[in-house]
This record gives structure tokens, C-alpha cells and sequence, in this order.
């Protein structure tokens, strides 16, 4: 398995910390937080080169959290979550420079698929700059 990381941001803990815990079982370096402020304050601290970033979240949305951390962190790359009343969202997110979404809930598989193939785009990209 690569060694990439990854920063999970979810309001839901239930989700966020089954996630995690499968994500852990398979060795893959992963953190969670609750919000788009605390994933925010986590990136000036940490590197990541993938972030999965639910887009209903309370205070400041997927969305705006994706604008704010592709000022920040222009290569890192971002893969949405959506439930299925807000694909929208999900679309708006790629035109904003996010590398993807995935509709909740997704199988654990197909989006560990979407986390290599964004973290693969993020190291070709990182090799242009």
C-alpha cells in the first residue's frame, strides 16, 4: 500500500469514526475532524495529500472549506461527499478544483480507488511545480 495521507472531514461521528477505523485496519495513514474550520487549522499544521470533504456540514460548508484550502494547499487534492440531494454540490466542488465526489454512502473499496487515483494526480502535479 502507498504511503499517503489522508484528512477526513465529516460532521457526522458515527461516520468519521467508522471510516477511520477501516482505514487504520488497512494501514493507510488517516485523520478525522468535524468541521471545515478544524480541517482549516489542521492543514496550516500538517501535510495531507487527500482530503475527503463532506459537503453538508454546519458553520462552513464542503464547498467554502474547498475554496479556502485551494488557496492554501493548491496541490492537494479533494475528493466530495454527497448525499444524493446535493450531486450539485458535488459538481460545483470540481469546478472549484476538487478531484472528484462520491455520493454517501460509498463502499469503503470504491473510494480508497478514488483516494489513490486523486493521490497519484496530486504526485504528478507536485513533480510539474
Amino acid at each position: 500500500m502507498e504511503k499517503f495521507k489522508i484528512l477526513i472531514v465529516d460532521d457526522e461521528q458515527d461516520f468519521l469514526e467508522t471510516i477511520l477505523k477501516r482505514l487504520q485496519v488497512r494501514k493507510i495513514e488517516a485523520t478525522g475532524v468535524d468541521s471545515g474550520y478544524k480541517a482549516l487549522e489542521f492543514l496550516e499544521k500538517h501535510d495531507v495529500d487527500v482530503i475527503i470533504l463532506d459537503v453538508k456540514m454546519p458553520g462552513i460548508d464542503g464547498i467554502e472549506t474547498l475554496r479556502e484550502l485551494k488557496k492554501k494547499k493548491p496541490l492537494v487534492e479533494v475528493i466530495m461527499l454527497t448525499g444524493h440531494a446535493s450531486v450539485e454540490s458535488g459538481i460545483q466542488g470540481m469546478q472549484l478544483g476538487a478531484f472528484d465526489y462520491v455520493m454517501k454512502p460509498v463502499a469503503l473499496d470504491e473510494l480508497l480507488e478514488k483516494v489513490r487515483q486523486a493521490y497519484d494526480r496530486k504526485v504528478i502535479q507536485a513533480g510539474k511545480a
